[in-house]
């Protein structure tokens, strides 16, 4: 396993001065917000795309991939009863797959929890349906540019749509596709009623990432989740991807959160 950590963190931060951070702490990897480039990703050209490629190799760290997709620009939402929305948010993540794809990332995590509740009327079947439809639109472009989309279970007190592994593994099991896989995160896991350990071995054939935060919102360790359990189902499991950290509390400050979230990741896993 590598560990990476998620930039919204930095706020302010170039993302250069990110990479280099991140190298200087010991991660492997950076996984990107979008929102924090620019308000749409089709404003970033490909000049910039090569800049911020070679800034994270000059660095010698990777590229993990994108999440908080569809922050920006506004109006997107992927379950939409209006078709014009859904086309939106549809051709936006292609545009995102476009930008992930040219920064050399591999996984893209649909959480966007607010532009996925039940709306307008919709029953929760029809709302899976437009989703399921939306996802699948996008999977021809995700495989040709080697990006897998991930579906992250969130909470409830998140959203009131695919708030549980099970159901994000049955989406994953509906629409079949190699480049559709689902994502778990400890804080939202830690919700569920099934121990994270369980929920990793339940969903690990469709497990391609992993947030590691805490049942806080903080990083791992700053809170009580059981990482020695966790790190034994995901060894147990065989799962070789990363552990990335992503929190919702910022202070003390971004480079202390990643230093101390390292060190209780290398207590329990056995990094690369």
């Amino acid at each position: 396993m590598k560990a990476a950590f998620c930039n919204e963190m930095f706020e302010s931060w170039k993302l250069p001065d990110v990479f280099k951070c991140a190298a200087e702490v010991g991660y492997h990897g950076v996984e990107i917000a979008p929102f924090t480039v620019a308000e749409s990703v089709e404003s970033v050209s490909s000049k910039e795309r090569v800049e911020i490629r070679r800034a994270a190799e000059k660095n010698k760290v990777e590229i993990v991939g994108l999440h908080w997709l569809l922050v920006s620009p506004k109006g997107l939402y992927i379950n939409h009863p209006d078709r014009a929305i859904r086309d939106k948010t549809r051709d936006y993540l292609m545009k995102l797959i476009e930008f992930c794809g040219d920064l050399g990332g591999k996984v893209m995590v649909f959480g966007s929890p607010k532009h996925r509740i039940v709306t307008g009327g919709l029953t929760y079947q029809e709302a899976w349906g437009l989703a399921k439809e939306s996802f699948q639109s996008c999977l021809p472009a995700c495989e040709k540019r080697g990006v897998t989309l991930c579906i992250e279970p969130l909470a409830k007190d998140q959203t009131d749509f695919i708030t549980t592994a099970h159901d994000a593994a049955k989406l994953v099991k509906e629409i079949n596709h190699p480049n559709f896989r689902l994502i778990l995160d400890v804080r939202s896991a830690s919700t569920e009623e099934r121990s994270i350990p369980q929920l990793i071995k339940d969903v690990a054939p469709y497990l391609a990432h992993f947030h590691s935060n805490d049942d806080n919102g903080k990083g791992p360790g700053f809170g009580g989740a059981d990482y020695p359990a966790i790190a034994a189902a995901l060894k147990e499991v065989g799962y070789g991807g990363y552990l990335s950290v992503e929190v919702f509390d910022f202070k003390p400050d971004p480079r202390t959160i990643a230093e101390k979230s390292l060190v209780h990741l290398r207590k329990h896993f056995d990094l690369r």
